[in-house]
């Protein structure tokens, strides 16, 4: 089943119309659902029911957007609606088919370029759903934008919703984390080669093992010009950890306006503090493509844990796995 999902987002890649039809909508969610049974088997134990306001918070303030119209009619009697639009990598539809289901089918898909993905929700019901389902359980500067959509939604259709205040609980309690780390969260593997001493090399170098987790997030979010490092500072907090800081370039290839040139980043190798984070997704877990990185490199922790690393077999098979994470994962290709 993974070969025919990932056949279809290929297959999607492949098609030059700006909106997704629902034919293909529907054949992806069939799939991903089939692939990830347990998801509507195991829905209780999981508690991904209760926690989906959670998740959506934690991905609309890592990977959404908010737009905001002047109320009133355009030049061309045209009313004008908010919406909220969530922008992801195009092998992630089938995480945003099975959302959409959870959200009463509303929404459309949009594919831009060859690899952009993105989800639309502009009807005034499925804008009053968000709302409902993330309320208070903003922890970023978004959650001013929030309350701006409440103001708004007030005003327009006499709504008497009221602002949502800061979640400030601990991350590790609910599935907010998981959304925020689905949108800018690394799990990575870094092999280093054994070298032998040379006459350009002064001491030989030993072959070793490492991998880690990465959260990065710019210094200040674009749509409020407001500060991200309280968020930051408390998930570093949570997670037993430093926050660090540096100086990046706008990547302009990706058609934003640009990140902030100061980023924020969590960066973790401790096992110790990195068995945290395991035991974490595996009681909230990924729902994205992210979902199989983490769970090749849980499987590379406990091989560490173990020291399986340290034997000629599980090097190999640690570098096989690591060979398919992240942007070395492969596709099936349609011919």
């Amino acid at each position: 089943t993974t070969n025919l999902l990932i056949s279809y987002l290929n297959l999607i890649c492949r098609i030059r119309y700006i909106v997704i039809h629902k034919e293909i909508i529907d054949k992806v969610y069939q799939l991903f659902v089939k692939e990830n049974i347990y998801l509507t088997r195991d829905n209780e134990s999981l508690g991904f029911d209760d926690q989906l306001g959670y998740y959506l918070a934690g991905l609309i303030e890592g990977d959404g957007h908010i737009f905001l119209p002047s109320i009133g009619k355009t030049k061309l009697n045209r009313i004008l609606n908010p919406s909220i639009v969530f922008t992801s990598h195009i092998n992630n539809i089938g995480m945003y088919t099975y959302l959409q289901s959870k959200l009463g089918n509303t929404g459309r898909f949009q594919k831009i370029g060859n690899n952009i993905l993105r989800y639309i929700i502009g009807d005034i019901k499925g804008i009053k759903l968000i709302i409902r389902l993330v309320h208070g359980k903003f922890r970023t500067a978004k959650n001013i934008r929030l309350n701006q959509l409440i103001k708004f939604m007030n005003e327009k259709y006499n709504l008497n919703i009221p602002d949502s205040p800061l979640d400030e609980s601990n991350i590790l309690n609910n599935s907010w984390f998981s959304g925020f780390v689905e949108a800018d969260g690394h799990f990575g593997v870094k092999i280093v080669k054994a070298l032998p001493k040379s006459e350009t090399r002064k001491r030989s170098r030993s072959y070793s093992i490492k991998i880690l987790f990465r959260l990065d997030q710019r210094a200040q979010d674009l749509s409020t010009n407001s500060s991200m490092y309280p968020v930051m500072e408390s998930i570093s907090k949570y997670l037993s950890t430093r926050l660090g800081k540096l100086k990046r370039l706008e990547n302009k290839s990706l058609n934003t306006k640009g990140r902030s040139k100061t980023v924020l980043y969590i960066y973790i190798t401790a096992p110790e503090k990195l068995k945290i984070l395991i035991e974490y997704f595996n009681k909230y877990p990924l729902l994205g493509t992210k979902s199989k990185d983490y769970k090749d490199w849980e499987k590379i922790y406990y091989m560490i844990v173990s020291k399986e690393h340290l034997t000629g077999s599980g090097r190999l098979k640690i570098e096989s796995l690591r060979s398919n994470m992240n942007s070395l994962r492969k596709f099936a290709s349609i011919t």
